[in-house]
């Protein structure tokens, strides 16, 4: 899986971080789950002010869908002989 991460300035001013964002193609069937989940998060993050300035959109994702949906966003192709 393909993640990114995303900085940016909260309203507070102060810079913020936002960690392991799966990267999916906009044909993919999760893209737009995805996508409103990572904005509801975004401005959950703007709007706070608190100290802590890097967040992990993987364990958003974990406390806040079900556990199969989340299994499916972060599926990881299994290599055979540890290739």
């Amino acid at each position: 899986m393909l993640t990114k991460t995303i900085e940016f300035k909260s309203k507070y001013g102060r810079k913020v971080k936002i960690s392991e964002v799966p990267v999916l193609k906009k044909d993919n069937p999760l893209y737009l789950r995805v996508n409103l989940r990572l904005n509801q998060f975004i401005k959950k993050v703007i709007n706070q002010n608190e100290p802590k300035t890097i967040f992990s959109f993987r364990e958003h994702l974990k406390r806040t869908t079900k556990w199969s949906e989340y299994e499916e966003i972060y599926q990881s192709e299994e290599l055979k002989n540890n290739a």
